[in-house]
């Protein structure tokens, strides 16, 4: 786990349930990994009742799951859940740019190439983390620009479930070059103020990335079974 930063402020165990969810997506925490309260607690200094109400706060908001007599689990995205969420998610994001595109200035608009210049050299230099985390920027960017609090709500609660699968599908061949094509595609389309193509762009984007997704859990089944 990275260096410990002692906890400031007076919403204590917020910050704690921050802190845990930046190591469930940066898979620090492991899906179907069991919370070890009192290694956490003498590590951050703290006590065990911040803590647990930090994990009552990730339980409500689907991150973990309690196991009766066990405690705490982080959840685990099987198939079935990306098959139902990136259409959902392909939809709100494709809004997204939608009202980012109609709404963006120049100003916003220079922030988003800038983004998008980010995403070239990552994907030029093959660093599928780098790439993974600009990506984020700026989806996250694309949809603050959208302006519209009903779809920021509930853009970011499903967000954080895609992010637990932190970009697995970018490690099959071909699909970072595949991906920034998609952005370049995406980026054109909003700095012509092109809100429909935009839509559609991003709406197809993440259909891709599920595509990716099931490719590369088939290619890790045939491999499994020519292991076996």
């Amino acid at each position: 786990m990275s260096e410990v930063v002692p906890f400031r402020g007076f919403s204590l165990h917020d910050q704690v349930a921050e802190r845990i969810r930046a190591l469930i997506f940066d898979r620090q925490l492991a899906p179907g990994e069991f919370i070890d309260e009192n290694v956490l607690a003498e590590k951050w200094q703290i006590s065990r009742t911040p803590l647990r109400e930090a994990l009552k706060v990730l339980v409500a908001e689907g991150l973990l799951e309690l196991v009766p007599r066990r405690g705490c689990r982080v959840i685990e995205i099987t198939e079935t859940d990306a098959n139902e969420l990136f259409p959902i998610m392909a939809l709100l994001e494709g809004r997204c740019a939608f009202e980012a595109t109609q709404h963006a200035s120049a100003d916003d608009l220079r922030e988003l190439q800038r983004m998008h210049d980010e995403l070239e050299r990552t994907a030029s230099a093959q660093d599928v983390d780098g790439y993974y985390k600009a990506n984020h920027v700026f989806h996250s960017f694309v949809q603050r620009l959208a302006n519209n609090r009903w779809l920021d709500r509930v853009t970011a609660d499903l967000r954080k479930f895609v992010r637990m699968l932190r970009g697995r599908q970018l490690v099959l061949p071909g699909r970072i070059e595949a991906s920034i094509n998609e952005h370049r595609v995406l980026i054109a389309a909003m700095l012509a103020g092109d809100a429909v193509r935009a839509e559609r762009a991003m709406h197809d984007h993440l259909l891709a990335q599920l595509a990716a997704l099931k490719h590369l859990r088939t290619l890790e089944s045939l491999e499994q079974k020519h292991v076996g």
